[in-house]
């Protein structure tokens, strides 16, 4: 198939154009600058120039694919409501292209928001109604799976890791360098799902190829890492005094980050194991930064 994926020259699309030509698929990724265009061109890609917030080119690039794969994302998180919408736009804008067609369109969404019905969250559980979405991608891709698209949502754990990760976990990194200590909120107890950046790439490609309209996947290796865990890793690389925060302390310490470092979102990805035949093979995350890369400036 022909693939056309946006946040190609990203951290997690930028594998996942690897995972599809290893496959035998043909891929056109979405490059808004010209080292990303060298970057896919190299990797055997063919470029489609443009941005999130071009529409037009959106359609374009969708116009002549097989296929949609959206990793594609504006990390503002000062502007975070901003980004939203306009992933919101390019979403209803890629399946537009798409309607009556049945041809697939995953979407990328994560665990913020979630209403657990028990002590994992589940693919077969929804955001909760009652906390603000962060993204609005899950509900796009719903929407457009009633239009005839076979619209899928992707849910990536809190940390997709891997070597070149610049996410949650490099922004920790880096708030304990300038303060001096690695900060987590009340007890730590609190956990993250994480995942191999390999195996969300595989992940993303098994759902195209297998996967159900309206359908929901977990990209979870790691169902909940303490967060206390990997300060106390960070702290211990980067020698400082690891600390507990209370809530507004933690606003002060490490900013916008502070409500992701205190969620509780331990996630399972056991149904999307038995529906697509998937398996997370790659290390954990502690391990993951146990190896020191995280630590080399």
């Amino acid at each position: 198939m022909r693939i056309f994926v946006t946040g190609a020259t990203g951290f997690v699309g930028s594998a996942v154009v690897q995972e599809l030509l290893g496959a035998g698929h043909q891929v056109l990724g979405l490059a808004r600058l010209e080292a990303g265009a060298q970057a896919l061109a190299a990797a055997g890609a063919e470029v489609h120039r443009g941005t999130l917030e071009d529409l037009d080119s959106l359609q374009r690039g969708a116009a002549g694919a097989d296929g949609v794969i959206h990793t594609a994302f504006i990390h503002d998180f000062t502007r975070y409501a901003a980004a939203a919408e306009a992933d919101r736009r390019a979403i209803e804008a890629l399946g537009a292209v798409l309607a009556g067609s049945d041809r697939p369109l995953l979407v990328t969404s994560g665990f913020a928001g979630l209403q657990k019905s028990g002590p994992l969250a589940t693919e077969d559980d929804a955001l909760d109604p009652n906390v603000p979405a962060m993204r609005h991608s899950e509900g796009a891709a719903q929407a457009l799976a009633a239009q005839g698209v076979r619209a899928m949502v992707i849910r990536l754990a809190a940390s997709v890791h891997d070597a070149g990760d610049h996410g949650f976990v490099p922004y920790l990194i880096s708030t304990a360098q300038e303060k001096g200590a690695a900060a987590y909120v009340g007890d730590g107890h609190n956990r993250w799902p994480a995942v191999h950046r390999q195996d969300a790439a595989r992940l993303y490609r098994l759902a195209l190829e297998q996967g159900t309209a309206g359908a929901r996947y977990h990209a979870v290796g790691d169902e909940g890492v303490p967060i206390r865990d990997i300060t106390e890793v960070i702290g211990r690389h980067l020698q400082v005094p690891v600390v507990s925060k209370t809530p507004a302390e933690a606003a002060d310490h490490l900013g916008w980050m502070a409500h992701f470092v205190a969620l509780d979102i331990p996630a399972s990805s056991t149904l999307t194991q038995q529906r697509l035949g998937w398996q997370p093979t790659g290390i954990g995350l502690l391990a993951d930064l146990e190896q020191g890369h995280y630590f080399v400036s």
